[in-house]
This record gives structure tokens, C-alpha cells and sequence, in this order.
């Protein structure tokens, strides 16, 4: 297990949420590969899509593995002028985690939860490296990370 790994289980069981880290053998990087990993649909899986706004505050959208994140829809949502995407080298220092391993939770942003994600009951996320995830029912993600609900997809 990864440090990044340690650390994701880690704030799981001091926030006492009922979540499951899951560690894989294969890389779980992209949506296809964890779909092929875990056996679930593309919309199970949730995508963080990282972006920094004029201001430098992070933001990250959190969209299905199917759909894509709009910064246009985002920056509208939250009043702001468009953010750009956040390079591999940002991600890793805003959030603490590699690109493709980033969690739903457990840092400090500015999270905005798709719509579409809030109609499902539990969802796959970022867990700490390209090999692992962790299965989360929505309710607690929205809780512990304080998303704003908007429509984040193209």
C-alpha cells in the first residue's frame, strides 16, 4: 500500500464514514480501466476533474465516468470567470494525490458534485493512486466534503 493509499484509509476511518478502500492489481488510472477492474458501468465511477480559478482556488468537479466536466458551467455556477484545467504537477500539490488516484474528499477545494451523480446511491472514486478506489455512498461524500449540487457536465 501506497503512502497516498495510507492516507485515504486513514482520513475513511477518522471521519468514521462507511466507505471501502479498495486496492487493485491492475491500474484503475482512466474510467475504462476501472469499469474493467471492478465490473460496474462508467457511471458508477466518478471523475475529479481539477481546475484553479483567477483567484488560485482550487476547485474540482466531480462528474460521472461517462460525462464530461465544463468549466464554462462551472465558473457560471459559481460566479466566477471560467478556471482552467490544473496541470499533473498542481493536482499533486493542492490535493495531496497523484493524478488518477485523487479522492472525492480529504482536502481542502472547492467541490461541485454533478447532478447526475446525485441520483445514484454509492459511486467509485479516487483512492489514493492508480490502483486503488473507494466505494462511497453519495450521501456521505456530499456530506464530507461539502459539494455544492450543479449541473458540472457538458
Amino acid at each position: 500500500m501506497t503512502s497516498y493509499e495510507l492516507k485515504v484509509k486513514e482520513y475513511i476511518e477518522s471521519t468514521k464514514i462507511e466507505a471501502e478502500h479498495i486496492t487493485l492489481k491492475q491500474s484503475c488510472h482512466s474510467v475504462s480501466d476501472a469499469v474493467e477492474a471492478i465490473g460496474v458501468s462508467e457511471n458508477e465511477v466518478v471523475k475529479n476533474i481539477c481546475m484553479i480559478d483567477q483567484n488560485g482556488r482550487f476547485i474540482v468537479a466531480i462528474v460521472r465516468g461517462g460525462d464530461r466536466a465544463s468549466t464554462s458551467r462551472v465558473g457560471k455556477a459559481l460566479e466566477i470567470e471560467r478556471p482552467r484545467l490544473a496541470d499533473e504537477d498542481e493536482v499533486l500539490k493542492y490535493t495531496g494525490y497523484p493524478a488518477g488516484g485523487v479522492p472525492s474528499f480529504g482536502f481542502d477545494a472547492e467541490f461541485v458534485i454533478d447532478q447526475k451523480v446525485t441520483e445514484m446511491d454509492t459511486v467509485y472514486t479516487g483512492g489514493g493512486s492508480p490502483y486503488s478506489l473507494v466505494k462511497i455512498m453519495v450521501e456521505d461524500l456530499l456530506r464530507i466534503n461539502k459539494g455544492k449540487v450543479i449541473r458540472a457536465r457538458k
